[in-house]
């Protein structure tokens, strides 16, 4: 039986049946290919065990050691070829599969469920906004689609999946050096599972982004398909690498050479020179009061922004002492500069709608403002689905903890202030808030451009995927032709008409009252 290694956790065996299950990257053992080799059984502390046919590191010219964490050698079989095997199990053609379930819970009453231990009064302003579009209504069902996801085809290939991988989850963000980096930039869904699933998911958001951008079915399509074949390509292009540069492939500058997105880059100019502006203290700026003693506070500005009582901002407050435990040591003299001023309740996203979320005011000696964000850690909505198709799934010691730690997993450049932390026994996730963050919209794109979008988005999970599946793996089942890309491109298309079917059953629940909606907040 494969195994799959989970950061955090024991590693645990797969049951029956999923062979070729890949182990995440972590401290328990990792390869030189990217997350698949074997656990290393030491029969003398610091030698090598002989490999299969008794010959010995030393017969191969080499001194070898086994240390844990490390790769074995002589490499075994290759896992490219494992992955070709993987094909005549499940066909790459089979990928344009979506069945249909007659047990599956309407749409109406997926939303309702996901509106659980959310709070209620914000709950209208979440149907609002998911009802605007039928490409809104997919950002904020990601459960359901995992739903249909789990009675689909799968290779048994396993990565750090994000979990969310639609189009509008990629985007700009700064890094430590003052710089714009572009990746996936959502992980609140983040889980270890297949990966087909947010190939699928990205590529079915390109269908409806491109509809809603009033492009035509054939270039809805051919985004779809363009993803998946960047995808493809940039996995085959990571396996030709040496894994430390693979690793930290296809820099930004790089991307639309890369993608052959020429035509994106008036689009990402106009986005990045909004991100380079979008900082915490403009945010402070906008949002904040003088008061007496030097200080600032939040002003409301209900929905969106409100104040909170005393207590509660107290009790938030209070969490960022253990969140400092949470964050790299190095970190801490940074933070030791600020203040904590004051803290607000600020409502974000689509599907974060109605969760806990704060922002909380630090200023430095000068008066110069960084806002955190204190982010309520849902569990995940995949979890139920992963565990109908029989993947492990480790115990989860802390929400905040999974999203942190799956983000670092799969972004090549993360916020240098992540942590995570409770709030009257709730998990959350602590971040730089409005951190140059700039964002396209996919839905808004020239018609022409939603598959220069569609390769550009592409290229960059199956990046990020590969920093914890090996790349030869997914790279040996993907393969050189385009059979993948038609499969997951059909797919996409049918699931674009299912999510309009399910976005039109909701509309009609708002109009007869069934469900609470407040439009455009």
């Amino acid at each position: 039986m494969a195994e799959v290694g989970t950061a955090g956790a024991e590693r645990q065996t797969a049951p029956a049946g999923r062979a070729g299950l890949v182990e995440q990257a972590g401290p328990v053992r990792q390869d030189n290919g990217g997350g698949q080799g074997g656990s290393a059984s030491v029969p003398e502390p610091g030698r090598r065990p002989a490999p299969e046919g008794g010959r010995t590191a030393e017969a191969f010219g080499v001194r070898g050691f086994a240390v844990p964490g490390f790769a074995a050698w002589p490499v075994r079989d290759s896992p490219k070829e494992e992955g070709k095997v993987l094909r005549g199990r499940v066909p790459r053609a089979a990928h344009a599969e979506l069945l249909v379930d007659t047990d599956r819970p309407d749409a109406v009453t997926a939303v309702e469920e996901s509106n659980r231990g959310r709070i209620p009064e914000l709950t209208p302003i979440r149907v609002g906004r998911m009802a605007a579009t039928p490409f809104a209504f997919l950002r904020g069902t990601a459960g359901l689609m995992a739903y249909d996801l789990a009675r689909t085809p799968m290779t048994g290939i396993s990565a750090q999946i994000c979990g969310d991988a639609h189009a509008a989850n990629f985007g700009l963000y700064g890094d430590a050096r003052g710089g714009l980096v572009i990746d996936l930039n959502d992980f609140d869904e983040t889980v270890h599972g297949p990966w087909e699933w947010d190939l699928k998911r990205l590529a079915t958001s390109l269908v409806l982004a491109g509809r809603e951008a009033g492009a035509d079915e054939d270039t809805c399509r051919g985004a779809a398909r363009d993803c998946v074949g960047a995808y493809r390509r940039t996995m085959r292009l990571l396996v030709r690498l040496p894994v430390l540069d693979a690793w930290n492939a296809i820099a930004d500058e790089e991307l639309v050479s890369h993608t052959d997105a020429h035509d994106l880059l008036g689009t990402l100019e106009r986005v990045s020179a909004k991100a380079r502006a979008n900082t915490s203290g403009r945010f402070a700026a906008r949002s904040t009061e003088a008061v007496d003693g030097g200080g600032r506070r939040f002003v409301d500005a209900a929905p969106v922004l409100r104040r909170v009582p005393d207590a509660e901002a107290a009790a938030v407050a209070a969490s960022l002492e253990h969140y400092l435990t949470t964050v790299s040591e190095d970190r801490l003299p940074l933070l030791a500069r600020y203040a904590v001023h004051d803290v607000a309740f600020r409502v974000v996203g689509t599907g974060s709608v109605g969760t806990r979320s704060y922002v909380v005011l630090l200023l430095d000696h000068r008066g110069e403002a960084l806002v955190l964000q204190v982010k309520e850690a849902r569990a995940s909505a995949l979890l139920p689905h992963l565990a109908t198709i029989g993947h492990p799934m480790p115990e989860v010691a802390h929400e905040g903890r999974r999203v942190v730690l799956g983000q670092k997993r799969m972004q090549v450049v993360s916020d240098i202030l992540l942590g995570w932390t409770s709030v009257d026994g709730l998990p959350y996730q602590v971040r730089q808030f409005r951190n140059r963050k700039g964002s396209v919209d996919p839905a808004a794109l020239a018609a022409d451009h939603v598959d220069d979008y569609g390769r550009m988005t592409g290229a960059l999970l199956a990046r990020a995927h590969s920093h914890s599946a090996d790349p030869r793996l997914i790279a040996g089942y993907c393969g050189k032709n385009e059979e993948l890309d038609e499969a997951v491109a059909s797919f996409a298309v049918a699931y674009a008409d299912r999510t309009e079917a399910d976005h039109a059953a909701l509309t009609a629940a708002v109009r007869s009252g069934r469900i609470a909606s407040e439009p455009g907040v």
